[in-house]
């Protein structure tokens, strides 16, 4: 994949995120600065977004750990324990919001 078709996917997948908070009718706060996307919740915590061009992934940072994402069959999926992204943040925001939010 070259930089560029990275940098697409990576945008569009942050584009979807920010969209999908904004919409939920959660308590969320998206702050979106060039490959960083913020998403602040009411009681002070955040979970951080962002394109890692170097490698090529998509890394999120929450209270809970650290996960990167690489695009690999159409989807954005963790080498590590086979998570997909989407879900994953669904996951964690759930457990900041009490709410279903899907990405």
């Amino acid at each position: 994949m070259t930089e560029s078709e990275f940098n697409e996917l990576a945008d569009a997948a942050l584009g979807r995120i920010e969209r999908s908070a904004d919409a939920s009718g959660a308590d969320i706060e998206c702050n979106l600065n060039g490959p960083v996307l913020e998403l602040e919740f009411a009681g002070g915590s955040q979970i951080v977004v962002n394109r890692h061009g170097p490698n090529r992934e998509i890394w999120l940072a929450a209270k809970s750990g650290g996960f990167h994402y690489a695009y690999r069959d159409g989807r954005w999926i963790s080498g590590r324990d086979g998570s997909e992204l989407f879900a994953k943040l669904g996951d964690l925001v759930t457990s900041e919001t009490g709410k279903t939010v899907k990405f």
